[in-house]
């Protein structure tokens, strides 16, 4: 029994570690291309179950779309990515680690694309939930929220207190 909690501990901590380097590089994959290369190739052979996981690997092929020359290729990564996204949200609805990266997608996607049509749920949730949130998720979001033009004022001074 000892040895089972362990094994769980140690998987547990995996995933928990891996998550860590996984958002890092995700905020600097947003920066550069060659970031975003990196970021893809980190997330390229992920195949498990973490939802979490599963949509900053949606989130990988959307930044990769975005280096891509030619126009239909792009959007074929686009879609394939948010497929991936939109996959994880439905299997974890309300985990607010993966609205956010669906937020952060639409906030910074071309209207062309029609892919802004949850900002308002996505921000209604990551505010409303951000209290219950561990510290990594709320240092993820805090640095996001700084930066970005969806939230309010009033919006920002509940999160950023």
């Amino acid at each position: 029994m000892k040895f089972l909690i362990y094994i769980a501990a140690v998987f547990f901590s995996l995933i928990t570690q891996e998550l860590t380097e996984v958002r890092e590089s995700y905020y600097a994959a947003s920066k550069s291309k060659q970031n975003a290369e990196k970021f893809h190739a980190m997330l390229s052979g992920y195949n498990k179950n973490n939802a979490t996981l599963l949509a900053y690997k949606g989130a990988a092929i959307v930044l990769k779309s975005k280096y891509v020359p030619k126009a239909k290729q792009k959007k074929e990564l686009f879609v394939e990515g948010v497929t991936i996204v939109e996959k994880a949200l439905k299997s974890e609805p309300a985990n607010a680690e993966i609205h956010l990266i669906r937020l952060s997608i639409q906030e910074n996607t071309p209207k062309a694309l029609k892919y802004k049509g949850n900002i308002e749920e996505d921000k209604k949730l990551i505010v409303n939930s951000f209290d219950n949130q561990s510290k990594e998720v709320k240092e993820c979001i805090k640095k996001y929220v700084k930066q970005s033009a969806v939230f309010s004022e009033h919006e920002k001074k509940q999160i950023l207190k």
